[in-house]
């Protein structure tokens, strides 16, 4: 309300305004998101999608230069092309949770990280499930030869992706994510946020990345001590580890907080589950290939 103190009549404030402290006239309410003008914190974020997603497109120069050596080509060197791709695509995302949200950001935001991370997931079961079953077919005659080839990971990838599809064009078709205005929490401010739309598509969205990343971990876990050389088995199991740390912690976080901080906490997950998982599993990667290049270098120096 505006007006005299003690006046019989009081004037309303619109929506978007606010009493001032001698409550003499209405001022316009805080607007609160994520903003690159008033928080250092969307810089720290961009800067480290940036440097992210160099880094990873570094990585794939480097493979695709020795795409022809043993420890690329191990365990399908196509699916961790996808896998380094897919992780680009998923850090390049943050910028969808930066600044003031509107519908078609607050639609894509969650979709496009969505679909993009289990990508990501999916090639990391089908890698461990190709581990599975190379180890099965050393045994001669065993039946579990005729499952190896590019067809089955390439299957299972499409498959458990499209899931994920589905659900995301039912949840865009039947109640997708709005921008909302939050004005109850917080007096005198306006909170922009995004509205989920559908709680449920939202955390079927979560669930499912969370299932395969639950089966990824116990299969990568039942065979990480298998004798061979490029098993990536014990890499993956890390990885997943590492993807459960972050998001077991990020979404109680996520719940409870609203605004700029719940963003912030989004954006924090992902960006550590992205980047863990892309060390996890191709650093150790990168250290066979360079210590490779290296010795071969000083055979041939020797020479």
């Amino acid at each position: 309300m505006s007006g005299l103190l003690d006046a019989e009549n009081c004037e309303k404030c619109f929506y978007t305004e606010w009493p001032n402290e001698k409550r003499d006239k209405c001022v316009p309410k805080v607007i609160e998101f994520l903003s690159y003008d008033t928080d250092v914190v969307a810089y720290v974020f961009l800067f480290l999608s940036v440097l992210s997603s160099t880094t990873i497109i570094l990585l794939i120069g480097i493979f695709i230069c020795f795409r022809n050596t043993p420890v690329v080509r191990a365990n399908n060197r196509n699916l961790s092309f996808l896998i380094l791709v897919s992780l680009k695509l998923s850090l390049l995302c943050i910028f969808l949770f930066i600044g003031k949200p509107v519908d078609i950001t607050c639609m894509l935001r969650h979709v496009y990280f969505g679909i993009i991370f289990t990508v990501v997931l999916s090639s990391i079961l089908a890698k461990t499930i190709i581990v599975c079953i190379a180890f099965k077919a050393t045994t001669p005659g065993s039946s579990w030869r005729k499952w190896l080839g590019v067809k089955l990971p390439n299957f299972i990838v499409v498959i458990l992706s499209s899931l994920q599809v589905l659900n995301a064009i039912l949840w865009l078709l039947f109640s997708p994510p709005f921008q909302d205005l939050d004005m109850d929490s917080y007096p005198g401010k306006i909170i922009i946020q995004c509205n989920e739309g559908s709680r449920l598509a939202f955390y079927v969205m979560l669930g499912y990345m969370g299932f395969l990343a639950a089966v990824s971990l116990i299969l990568a876990f039942m065979v990480r001590k298998l004798p061979d050389i490029y098993n990536e088995a014990k890499y993956i199991t890390f990885s997943m580890l590492v993807f459960f740390s972050v998001w077991i912690c990020a979404i109680p976080a996520y719940v409870s907080s609203k605004g700029k901080n719940m963003v912030s906490v989004e954006v924090f997950a992902i960006l550590a589950s992205g980047n863990g998982i892309a060390i996890c599993i191709f650093l150790p990667k990168l250290w066979n290939i360079l210590a490779r290049s290296k010795t071969k270098t000083r055979q041939l120096l020797e020479k």
